[in-house]
């Protein structure tokens, strides 16, 4: 007894067949991330634009209608732990310093889902 009123030819055998073997195949990653670091640099003693606010609002600066996701960033520098960008970026989207835009989303810029050009 079927659901359907008449059989579809989509390809399925008529009646259901045993499984008698299941090959897996398991693929390495081909470029897998970068790990982050276990600690972030201290940089308080470092000269202004040597400093890890003054770097990341530049590369945000680069390209003002990207979003970027804090894991994409601490990965981009290599010198920051995943948790310190997290914490790092909310406390400048608070500061007007950076835009949030949603859970893990950040830009430099206000954010508008039109077109571009």
């Amino acid at each position: 007894m079927s659901r359907y009123s008449e059989r579809h030819a989509d390809g399925r055998p008529d009646t259901s067949r045993t499984v008698t073997r299941l090959d897996v195949t398991v693929l390495e990653p081909v470029d897998p991330s970068p790990a982050l670091p276990t600690a972030s640099r201290d940089d308080r003693h470092a000269n202004p634009a040597g400093r890890r606010r003054h770097r990341i609002l530049a590369l945000l600066q680069e390209d003002r209608r990207r979003l970027w996701q804090p894991r994409d960033i601490a990965a981009h520098f290599g010198d920051i732990t995943l948790e310190a960008m997290y914490g790092q970026l909310n406390r400048w989207a608070v500061g007007g310093l950076v835009r949030k835009l949603g859970p893990g989303l950040y830009a430099a810029t206000p954010w508008s889902p039109a077109p571009l050009a």
